[in-house]
């Protein structure tokens, strides 16, 4: 991963607030959202990291995470035909939001341990994989840490891909002499049809809510993740927990019974639903 930082969070702005207030001296924090610890040292008006001098003063919202732009710290957002940040947690490992709506979960659990714990459900060991809806590829993360052969991982929100520059929890192009993931700009419809019957051994698909992009949740996108799966290739399919009650339909349940149709069985686990090709 190539050098990202510093990012400062309202966290770490008050650590080094507080040294100011005694008098300045040496901090430990860190400037990559919890991936690693350094020192810096503060002064009356500045801090100090690297040779490079940075100024204290500014304001620091508790749910936006700062980058240095080369003259000051900005928010890590953008605003085009949404607004989309990047958003510190109590994990370290940062979510991000579109419009206010979040996008990973992160009461009960970090983000990235998330991934985990979804990526083990397909074993990617020495695994051709699709990450179909990359996001700031913590599936992608976890499926190289796990060995997997080769990632297609595919997100086409231009922004989310800028975030994922400044994020460093997350994985970047391999390397030619790697080659074990490719990040691509696009929307993985646009893709799949260049892809040959059972290229895949098996699926990641986290796409947003049904509400935003009822596309991924249709029967023709399922029967296409079909083809390209191996025949007992697993798909875990994120779904989430949508209330019955608001939205008035069970989509879980929809979602299941339209990947049985396209050829999978299928069983619920956690917040999503785990295929099987049949």
């Amino acid at each position: 991963m190539s050098p990202i930082g510093p990012l400062l969070t309202s966290k770490v702005h008050e650590q080094l607030l507080e040294a100011q207030r005694k008098g300045g001296g040496e901090v430990e924090c860190s400037l990559d959202l919890d991936r690693s610890r350094t020192r810096v040292q503060v002064e009356r008006e500045n801090w100090s990291w690297q040779g490079q001098q940075f100024p204290l003063a500014g304001v620091f919202k508790d749910r936006t995470i700062y980058h240095w732009s080369g003259h000051l710290f900005e928010p890590v957002s953008r605003y085009t035909d949404s607004l989309i940040k990047l958003v510190p947690t109590d994990w370290g490992p940062p979510t991000f939001e579109i419009d206010g709506i979040k996008m990973l979960p992160t009461a009960k659990v970090s983000p990235y341990d998330d991934a985990r714990q979804k990526v083990g459900l397909i074993e990617p060991s020495g695994k051709v994989i699709l990450d179909t809806c990359g996001g700031l590829g913590y599936f992608a993360a976890w499926c190289l840490r796990g060995g997997a052969a080769r990632v297609y991982s595919y997100e086409k929100n231009p922004s989310v891909i800028w975030l994922r520059t400044l994020n460093p929890w997350s994985p970047e192009n391999s390397e030619p002499e790697d080659g074990r993931l490719q990040i691509t700009l696009g929307d993985v419809l646009a893709y799949l049809e260049n892809f040959a019957n059972a290229y895949f051994d098996a699926i990641l698909h986290d796409p947003p809510r049904f509400g935003i992009a009822g596309e991924l949740y249709s029967q023709s996108f399922y029967d296409q993740l079909e083809r390209v799966l191996k025949r007992r290739g697993k798909l875990f399919h994120y779904v989430g927990t949508p209330n019955k009650l608001t939205s008035g339909r069970n989509v879980p349940l929809e979602v299941a019974r339209r990947l049985e149709r396209a050829g999978f069985s299928t069983r619920m686990t956690g917040d999503g639903v785990l295929a099987t090709k049949r």
